[in-house]
């Protein structure tokens, strides 16, 4: 069946898929759409699903619908700017993990609140440039709100033998997502230095898609799906590719089980402004230059996303 290739209602929620996540299972979808950005084209086409009370629901695959995208090859700022421009104030993200912890284990799920950033300047991380200057807050870089609202949902659907959800209040502290730039994974030297920094997981996708959220004014949150122990464990043989895609699928069932929870908790909260609103209007003031030096093509740019914020002449 072929599906329209327009969608003329906004679209508040949208998912970000990551290995072994790449469509939405239970929800059937109505648009398929192809967005052209001032960033280029996201990495796949955008699929729009309805719920049963006709909510529609965005679903990216980050690394393409055959996943031949690099971590460092994915088109993070097209990604968002489409998604925002839809009308998304909302995201959750799926994620493959390697665990820097023994109690989190291979096949465990986790949400992270905190992020330490080792890519290598490779990635775009934000949409501003030379000659339009703003800052974003990233203190806190997953929103709080939506962060417990999934850490106390999510738990109840995981299925296996002692699956886990790990949040920050089962573990009475924070979770921190490590983010390399990839595509090879750590050395074992790599991988005990950022478990003695309190890393919780490690991926190489976070940054700079979370950045980019930010500054669009998205709440947004990441969900790591661990598939190994990384390479700092001396007990264990580094990670192998054979390792964790041989986890994909255990997870990959689990992922589908939690986005089918998250779009019925999710729902309400948004449509009642619950969620989706912490950051509206916050990237507004922000702009550091003044407007004798704004690149006036920049500023063009700059209106895909924020429509009205600040005038063009």
């Amino acid at each position: 069946m072929t599906l329209p290739a327009e969608f003329h209602e906004p679209v508040r929620l949208a998912f970000i898929g990551g290995t072994g996540l790449y469509h939405l299972e239970t929800l059937t979808p109505v648009a398929k759409l192809t967005i052209s950005t001032p960033w280029g084209f996201p990495s796949s086409p955008i699929t729009i699903s309805k719920t049963k009370d006709g909510f529609p629901i965005a679903f990216l695959a980050r690394h393409g619908p055959h996943h031949d995208l690099l971590p460092s090859d994915v088109p993070n700022r097209a990604n968002i700017a489409a998604l925002k421009k839809l009308g998304v104030n909302t995201i959750v993200a799926f994620s493959a993990v390697g665990s820097l912890q023994q109690h989190i284990k291979p096949r465990d799920f986790v949400i992270p609140n905190q992020v330490i950033d080792r890519t290598k300047g490779i990635r775009p991380s934000t949409f501003f440039e030379r000659g339009f200057v703003a800052h974003a807050m990233f203190g806190e870089p997953f929103d709080p709100i939506l962060n417990k609202v999934i850490s106390e949902s999510c738990q109840e659907v995981l299925e296996g033998e002692d699956v886990k959800l790990h949040t920050k209040e089962t573990e009475k502290d924070d979770l921190t997502l490590i983010c390399m730039e990839g595509p090879a994974f750590s050395t074992r030297a790599e991988s005990k230095l950022y478990k003695s920094w309190g890393g919780s997981v490690i991926n190489m996708s976070c940054i700079p898609e979370s950045k980019l959220a930010r500054e669009a004014e998205i709440a947004y949150q990441m969900i790591c799906m661990s598939t190994d122990y990384d390479a700092w464990n001396d007990n264990e043989e580094p990670v192998t590719v054979e390792t964790v895609v041989g986890n994909l699928s255990a997870n990959s069932a689990n992922a589908h089980r939690v986005a089918e929870k998250l779009v019925e908790v999710l729902e309400p909260k948004i449509k009642s402004g619950e969620i989706g609103l912490n950051y509206q209007h916050s990237m507004k003031f922000s702009v550091s230059t003044k407007k004798d030096g704004q690149d006036k093509r920049l500023l063009e740019k700059m209106h895909y996303l924020f429509p009205g914020y600040w005038p063009l002449h």
